[in-house]
């Protein structure tokens, strides 16, 4: 469905895609993780057919995007990461608009609309504005959207931001069903938890190159370990007692207000620091995660 290689984008003097390769296959969900300004919406626009190529190859459905721009977008769903919803129409006809910009029938466009607002659970609200709507409705209504057309590839940029967790869920529950029904995701997301649940494989990018791939539990095999311990000394006391345990996990990380030793077994951790007379206020032994991962690979400070 994406074939990229050494693909590449420029804005003047500055690189914000530096040569990446990405593959994706169909039916498979697949993720862009990354930092502010690692180069996922850069990608994102490129793959899109929006935002012309600087430099490597891309191939879109097959089809070169300089060249088959119209009919790349023409088999694409893109929900964008703002609601572009018009607020000057009901929740129907911004379905029902929507889709004759495709050129699709009066009366199929209609069937479809129905179809798609029961899909989105919003068919009692097919007569309400849309600045009536809840943020949760507003998504869903723009991810139906997007599918109004019955593409082929779904592009999602952050599809769940601002989110309370019962709407994140919900849109979990839809996004699965649209994998089942054979239509391969591709999204950005700064939820890990979100990239756990929904990503077959997934690429982490940082200042405009793929710094990992893999599926999610692949990479917190290669770049994390089993479990993690959490130890919290009090505030001023967890650099004093970093270098007592430094030895007791693969690998420490001091924070201000915990210690996070990694290890395959959380509870012998606790016990070797029990053993060395030690007791912390409050312990808490945790699988890896993606966000281990993620942030192990770029890193903890704030990206502007």
């Amino acid at each position: 469905m994406i074939s990229a290689r050494g693909l590449r984008k420029s804005f003047g003097d500055f690189e914000a895609v530096r040569g990446i390769d990405v593959e994706v296959a169909r039916g498979e969900t697949f993720g862009f993780l990354g930092p502010n300004g690692a180069g996922k919406s850069s990608t994102m626009r490129m793959v899109a057919a929006v935002s012309p190529v600087s430099g490597g190859e891309l191939r879109i459905l097959g089809m070169d995007p300089a060249v088959d721009g119209p009919a790349i977008r023409s088999r694409l769903g893109v929900c964008p990461q703002e609601d572009t919803l018009d607020n000057e129409l009901n929740v129907f006809d911004n379905l029902y608009v929507y889709g004759r910009y495709f050129g699709i029938p009066r009366a199929e466009v209609r069937d479809r609309a129905e179809q798609l607002l029961e899909f989105v659970q919003l068919t009692e609200k097919r007569r309400a504005r849309v600045e009536d709507l809840s943020g949760g409705m507003k998504r869903r209504l723009t991810i139906a959207r997007s599918l109004v057309s019955s593409p082929e590839l779904l592009l999602l940029d952050e599809p769940t931001t601002g989110l309370d967790p019962q709407a994140r869920h919900v849109l979990w529950e839809q996004l699965y069903r649209l994998k089942h029904a054979g239509v391969t995701l591709v999204l950005t997301t700064h939820y890990m938890d979100e990239a756990e649940q929904l990503c077959d494989r997934l690429v982490v990018m940082d200042k405009g190159r793929i710094v990992a791939e893999g599926s999610p539990q692949q990479l917190i095999r290669e770049h994390s370990t089993r479990e993690v311990a959490e130890l919290r000394f009090g505030i001023g006391e967890n650099e004093r007692i970093a270098e007592k345990v430094a030895d007791v996990g693969t690998r420490l990380e001091v924070l201000p207000d915990r210690l996070l030793v990694y290890s395959d077994d959380g509870e012998e951790v606790l016990a070797r620091v029990h053993e060395r007379g030690l007791t912390p206020q409050a312990v808490l032994v945790r699988r890896s995660t993606l966000e281990d991962v993620f942030l192990a690979l770029t890193g903890r400070s704030l990206v502007d």
